[in-house]
Order: structure tokens, then C-alpha cells, then sequence
């Protein structure tokens, strides 16, 4: 059903799969068998034998090895590796985009655009190959030059969260090349076979080139293998982390105690502010698409809307009926606009947010019930929820993985940004007005604390053109475009001396 099969095949998935492969070979692993089970429908899909701490630490050595090699190839050639990378990628851009779906359930739709994504970045990477400046200084000193440039860091540890399973390996895998970087990969124990399908179309590519093992690595496991060992790996300078605020800071800590450099994509608690001079119906859609793509399980999901008290209660019943006419169902359903959570442990999450809700005082306007029956048997599938809270309440103050739009009202701009302004995160954020007063002032200094800010759309769906993360509980962090890609390089001071002389800088006399 859904050409899930056929999909498997073209992406070389089989029963059962290896979990290493160091870019042209693959290896046979020793590790526990997991299963992955589609949360659309609950059934297996395939098996992953799982690596252990040994067979990555020899990952590691050849990745080592190749790097001394990769970082001396010009990076031009490094971006036609890229770009021939982009081009398998759209011959198999179906195929993935379905396994996306089925594996991890957003919609078929959100699977191709990840894809897409993964595209996209290939093609801005070929750009950025002939673009890695760095800058010429005048020196104080008389025949002194002085520029600083810009050199390849060694191996990046990539580890990617369920939600995006391969785009965003792609933000940080491409750039990095380009750079002159190895990688290796950590997926997600809950999307593993979305992260070999993706090595599959790499390897093809990779042998056409004649590129040596190590340069793209990929090292499918649990934590049950390898956990905390990756981060204090001394042999990776750089490691970047997508998942959870209260894992992140573990990161931080382990990868900061060895002075290693990281790159962290934490929680989000996303909010848009809707004025009385917003186009409602723009704003709508915006919302919608925002809290319940993905199930609200992207880290750019809207999970509070500030709402002007003059619109609330038409905005308010808008949304509602809205929320009523959404479906759910299976993810490569065309007529589907909500699929499954990941598994069950995230839907408890979500009944529990909810009961802390109430609890706190909050009134749930519309959802939050599980669903069962013919269609909802892997037990994955809710209904997207609406609750009108007050922003200081514990719950509204965390991150809900969840389908969980918070409804506040606001009495004028100011009142407004403090509220947005007020939470632990500082991902993406939005404002919806016609009013240029209004829409400066949240793009200002004094507006928007948070590392992602909109006009008029919505808090998901960024661009790779610019640079992603956020800032407080969020990390701090960015990926992919704009100039995301100097945190993959280290940086150089160079001053050279074409006189005959050796004038020392500030003036300083030193005579021997």
C-alpha cells in the first residue's frame, strides 16, 4: 500500500541493515537488533544491527586518516562532490520523501519538502565552495600584510533528532565538506533507516568520484552503545546537536569540558503576536500550519499565540473551527494534513501537558483526545489541541514536543513583546500586522529575542538561505546558510614581514 515497498527497494533497504558505513563500505555490525516500526500503522519495517563503541572508534580512525587527504582537495572539487551529491538526491527524491514519512509520520508533502531541503543545501554549498573569504587588514606597521583566512576543522560529529531525519544531517554535512571537514553522522535511534537510505545514495556517488573511506561516515547505535563518549571524543572538534534543551546542556558541558566547539539546536517555545491591523485570515493559515505540521513536533512549531484583546475572540473562534476540520490520518494519505507523533512515549508527553494545563488553571478549548480504532492502530494519532493559559504558567513556560497551541491576550505592544519575550527559549517568532510602527519595533533591538524573526509569516518553514537557531535555552547556535558555514572552519590571523626590517607592533623598542 502507498508504494512503501517499492520505495524500500530503490533505496537499497533490506530486512535487515547495517549500521556503519564509512561513506563507500559498509560493515557488518555486531550490536542488538532494533526494529523500526512506523508509527502511521504500527508495522515493522526493517531491522538495524547497531554499532558499538568499538567498531565506531574505528570510524573514527579512518575518518581521521581521510581528513589529511580531504582538506588538501581544492574546495571547488569538494563542491562538484556536493553537487553530484544534489543530483542523486533528486533522482531519489520520491523514494525518500516517502520513507521520511512512513518512518518518522509527518505528511508525504512535509517529506518531500525535507528532501527538497536536503537539495537545496547541496546546491548552496557548491556556491559557498568558491566563496570561503576571509579579509585583508592594513597593518600599523610600514611593509606589514596582514588578512585573516579561514582552514578546515577535522571531523564533525553530527547528531540529528527524529523530527527532521535527514535535512538536517544535510544543513551541516554539505557545509561541512565544502569546508574541507570529514563527518560522522549519529541519527536518531527512532529514524535509523533514513539515515542509511540517505548513506545508500552517498555511496553511489562517493565510488563514481573514487573518494576514500572516511570522508562521510555514518554510525547508526543507542545510546546503550554510545552516548556520552561521542561528545568527549577529543579526535572531534566540533560537534553539532539537535534535540532537547535539558539534553543540550549535557552536550555543552562534556564537549565545553574538553574546549571542543558545538553547535546546539535546542528546544523552541515559538510564539506569533496578531494585531488588530493583521490580515486574519493570512494569520489563520499561518497558525494553523505552524502548530500542527509535523504533529507539532518541528522546533519552529507555533506553540503560543499573542493575541490583541479587540481580535481575540474572533480570532479565537476562527481557529477553533478550523482545528475541527482538520484531518488525520495515515501520513501518505494525500488527503492527510496531520499525521502520527513519533510513538506513544510522545503522546503520553501530550496527555501530560495537557492535565498540567488544566491543573495550572488553563481551559482547553478544543482536542487533546488519543485516537483509537480502524486507521489509529499504532496508538500515535491525537488530536491537535487549543488552551487558553496565562504565559506564567509552569506548563506554557516549557516546550510541549506536541501539537499544543497556547492562546494569550495582550492590551498594547508593550505588554505584547514582554510576553513573547518571556520564556526560557529563543528560537522563531513572528508577528502578523500591516502596521510598519509595529513591525519595526518586533524587529528591533527592543523587539524579538529570538534567533528566527517574521513579518506577516508564520515561525516554521525557514529557508536554507539563512542562518538557523536561537538563542537563550534554544543554544545559540546556527546552522546552514548566510555565513553559518565559519563555524565549521578555524580561523587564521596572517601577518607577513616583506622588509628587511622588524618593527614590533604598538611601537615597543627592543634592542639586543
Amino acid at each position: 500500500m502507498y508504494g512503501i515497498k517499492e520505495a524500500l527497494k530503490e533505496l537499497g533497504i533490506d530486512k535487515i541493515n547495517n549500521g556503519i558505513c564509512t561513506g563507500t563500505e559498509w560493515t557488518d555490525t555486531s550490536g542488538d537488533l532494533i526494529t523500526s516500526y512506523s508509527p502511521t500503522d504500527g508495522e515493522a519495517i526493517a531491522g538495524i544491527k547497531q554499532a558499538t563503541k568499538e567498531e565506531y572508534d574505528q570510524v573514527i580512525l579512518k575518518a581521521k586518516t581521510a581528513f589529511n587527504d580531504w582538506r588538501m582537495v581544492p574546495a571547488p572539487v569538494r563542491g562538484e562532490l556536493v553537487r553530484q551529491i544534489g543530483l542523486e538526491l533528486r533522482k531519489h527524491k520520491e523514494a525518500l520523501g516517502k520513507l521520511v514519512s512512513y518512518e518518522m509520520g509527518k505528511i508525504y508533502q512535509e517529506g518531500l519538502g525535507e528532501v527538497q531541503e536536503m537539495i537545496d543545501i547541496c546546491d548552496f554549498a557548491v556556491g559557498q565552495s568558491r566563496q570561503l573569504y576571509g579579509f585583508t587588514m592594513h597593518s600599523e606597521r610600514a611593509k606589514h600584510r596582514m588578512y585573516d583566512q579561514y582552514h578546515p576543522m577535522g571531523i564533525v560529529g553530527v547528531v540529528s533528532a527524529f523530527n527532521f531525519p535527514v535535512a538536517v544531517w544535510a544543513w551541516n554535512a554539505m557545509i561541512a565538506l565544502v569546508c574541507g571537514d570529514v563527518v560522522v553522522w549519529k541519527p536518531s535511534s527512532k529514524v535509523m533507516l533514513c539515515a542509511i537510505a540517505v548513506h545508500k545514495i552517498v555511496q553511489k556517488v562517493l565510488k563514481e568520484n573514487n573518494i576514500q573511506e572516511g570522508v562521510m561516515n555514518l554510525v547508526a547505535t543507542g545510546s546503550k552503545y554510545l552516548g556520552d563518549e561521542l561528545f568527549s571524543d577529543r579526535n572531534i572538534p566540533l560537534i553539532s546537536f539537535t534535540g532537547s534543551t535539558r539534553i543540550g546542556k549535557k552536550v555543552g558541558r562534556l564537549v565545553g569540558e574538553r574546549l571542543g566547539k558545538y553547535i546546539l539546536e535546542l528546544g523552541g517555545n515559538n510564539a506569533i503576536i496578531v494585531t488588530p491591523e493583521a490580515d486574519q485570515e493570512m494569520a489563520l493559515r499561518a497558525i494553523v500550519f505552524g502548530a500542527v505540521g509535523t504533529c507539532g513536533q518541528r522546533c519552529t512549531s507555533t506553540r503560543r499565540i499573542i493575541i490583541h484583546e479587540s481580535v481575540y475572540e474572533s480570532m479565537k473562534e476562527k481557529l477553533v473551527n478550523v482545528y475541527k476540520s482538520i484531518s488525520i490520518g495515515h501520513s501518505l494519505d494525500s488527503s492527510t494534513l496531520v499525521g502520527p507523533m513519533i510513538d506513544k512515549g510522545a503522546v503520553k508527553t501530550y496527555q501530560d501537558a495537557i492535565g498540567k494545563v488544566k491543573a495550572e488553571g488553563g481551559a482547553i478549548l478544543y482536542g487533546g483526545e488519543v485516537l483509537s480504532g480502524k486507521g489509529y492502530e499504532s496508538g500515535c494519532y491525537v488530536v491537535p489541541c487549543i488552551a487558553e493559559v496565562q504565559n506564567h504558567y509552569q506548563i506554557v513556560q516549557e516546550e510541549t514536543f506536541a501539537p499544543l497551541l497556547y492562546l494569550l491576550k495582550y492590551k498594547d505592544m508593550d505588554e505584547a513583546i514582554a510576553i513573547h519575550n518571556d520564556v526560557p527559549q529563543g528560537l522563531s517568532s513572528a508577528i502578523f500586522s500591516r502596521n510598519m510602527l509595529e513591525t519595526e519595533r518586533f524587529l528591533s533591538h527592543e523587539g524579538s529575542d529570538c534567533g528566527i524573526a517574521n513579518v506577516n509569516i508564520g515561525t516554521s518553514g525557514a529557508e536554507i538561505g539563512g542562518a538557523f537557531g536561537g538563542e537563550k535555552d534554544t543554544g545559540g547556535g546556527r546552522e546552514s546558510g548566510s555565513d553559518a558555514w565559519k563555524a565549521y572552519m578555524r580561523r587564521q590571523t596572517n601577518t607577513i614581514n616583506y622588509s628587511t626590517d622588524l618593527p614590533l607592533a604598538q611601537g615597543i623598542e627592543f634592542k639586543i
